[in-house]
């Protein structure tokens, strides 16, 4: 999976005390989502609409370059 194509999708839950969580793609799989994922004070919340950059790590599927649409 190249990380050079953006995917919209939605926030499914991020915990803030964590800085984790998961936006859904529009491809239905789950990505996991990190704090540093995200552009500086940016703090998403349950369903919000984003667009990320799909990347494949040995630790499994994850959204970089996080944006609010």
């Amino acid at each position: 999976m190249e990380g050079t194509t953006r995917m919209e999708g939605t926030i499914k839950w991020y915990d803030p005390g964590k800085h984790i969580g998961f936006v859904k793609g529009e491809d239905g799989k789950d990505y996991f989502v990190h704090q540093s994922f995200l552009p500086e004070g940016f703090v998403p919340r349950e369903n919000d609409k984003v667009t990320f950059e799909p990347t494949e790590s040995e630790r499994g599927l994850q959204a970089h370059s996080i944006k609010p649409v």
